[in-house]
């Protein structure tokens, strides 16, 4: 069969190269992919990103099955529009995205559903978000309404910072922010103590399987510091979320959020990401939700997952998902995003990239930001590679993924040299 994976990051790299390793597959095509799935063995880019011509190739090609990989095509409806031309995709539908989409409805979903989450208030008039700071007088976090790529949210410690990020949403939109019918809006949250962990499941209207848990790393410099970025880095497994969090997870947040969605009319299919916060007390709090699976997080999950993802797909697509459960390496994975000078705010691009290291067992380099020029590899994105290794404890994974960084040279590299630092020091 053949594969089509939408997107042209990193995660998309991982997902059609597990994907690949499917022994009923013959190639999977990316679109419009990068430098790293230009040249893997059975991947094929296709150089198309609107969503009728890439209905139109699968019906020509024949194509088994779309995998849909970031946020703005599920957005953009592109499920939707499959299912209509009798398409098997899979992720949610545009309606079912909005929990993604729009952190405004995401915040009154989980209010009327009795999910737990921040104090918040959402604001389309910058005063009275302003006047709101001053009443509150406490940590904030404020996050654009909108699709902003994992940029548009900051973390303020101060009313100061809390203001200037209020202005830069509403006001001048610095993120570049994709809102919504309704013009720009932003929530305003409590900041919330504790630890964060990414809780991945896989959904068909009311059947959900958990993926391995992970923990990303957002801030740009190592100890959470800096501005945040769409992922610096991440590992599998968290051991914060203990057996004991995963099951109130399931039970208090998973659980009726399908639930939920199914209710009010838009039965959720797909990826399903929740951004935890989780206390002392193993108390989870929902800082977001995401309708795809996370980058970097993609990366080291794959690594560990032993079980055929095309048949793990396919069986959520058919609603077979009960009783399945999933094999994984009992190793941990961790990935470190190296990214381009003046990443996030301003990436210069172009750079020439040499020095990546051949694919191993233990060993994987996925591209994100690249492209081939006349067969030179070049920077292409602010977030250009993730070095993913395997490894029998953390430290080991971590000392094998450094090891691969190293020898990975571009002008301006950055990268964070404490990826995992949180459960290592526990």
């Amino acid at each position: 069969m053949k594969i089509l994976v939408i997107g042209s990051g990193g995660r998309e790299h991982a997902l059609a190269w597990k994907l690949a390793q499917s022994p009923r597959v013959k190639k999977v095509y990316v679109a419009p992919g990068n430098g790293g799935t230009a040249t893997a063995p059975r991947l094929e880019n296709l150089p198309v990103t609107d969503i009728e011509r890439l209905a139109d190739f699968c019906v020509t090609e024949d194509i088994h099955l779309t995998v849909v990989g970031p946020e703005a095509p599920l957005a953009a409806g592109v499920v939707d529009h499959f299912r209509m031309r009798k398409l098997r995709i899979f992720g949610p539908t545009r309606n079912a995205a909005r929990l993604e989409s729009s952190k405004a409805y995401a915040k009154e979903f989980m209010q009327r559903h009795g999910i737990p989450t921040a104090q918040h208030r959402t604001f389309t008039d910058a005063q009275a978000a302003h006047e709101y700071i001053d009443q509150r007088a406490c940590a904030l976090v404020v996050k654009a309404d909108g699709l902003a790529a994992g940029k548009g949210v900051v973390v303020a410690a101060t009313p100061e910072q809390a203001h200037a990020a209020v202005s830069d949403m509403l006001e001048r939109n610095v993120y570049g922010v994709q809102h919504g019918e309704t013009g720009a809006s932003v929530v305003i949250e409590d900041f919330l103590e504790g630890e964060e962990a990414s809780f991945i499941v896989l959904v068909n209207g009311r059947q959900v399987v958990p993926l391995a848990s992970s923990q990303d790393h957002k801030r740009l410099r190592d100890g959470d510091q800096g501005p945040n970025t769409g992922g610096m880095g991440a590992y599998s497994p968290a051991p914060v979320v203990t057996p004991e969090v995963h099951a109130r997870v399931m039970r208090e947040i998973i659980q009726p959020t399908v639930q939920g969605m199914a209710a009010d009319g838009h039965p959720y299919t797909g990826f399903l990401y929740a951004g935890l916060m989780i206390d002392r007390q193993g108390q989870a709090r929902t800082l977001e939700f995401n309708c795809r699976l996370g980058d970097p997080e993609t990366q080291p999950i794959l690594m560990r997952l032993k079980t055929d993802l095309v048949q793990l797909l396919d069986a959520a697509i058919d609603a077979r998902l009960d009783g399945i459960e999933l094999q994984w390496d009992r190793r941990t994975a961790l990935a470190v995003v190296m990214a381009a000078p003046g990443y996030p705010e301003a990436p210069q691009l172009g750079g020439p990239i040499d020095g990546i290291p051949a694919p191993e067992e233990d060993l994987r380099v996925f591209h994100a930001g690249t492209r081939l020029d006349a067969g030179v590899l070049r920077t292409a994105g602010g977030r250009v590679l993730a070095v993913t290794a395997l490894g029998d404890s953390l430290r080991m994974a971590q000392a094998r993924a450094y090891a691969g960084v190293h020898q990975i040279r571009f002008d301006g590299m950055q990268f964070r040299q404490d990826i995992g630092w949180r459960a290592l020091r526990r």
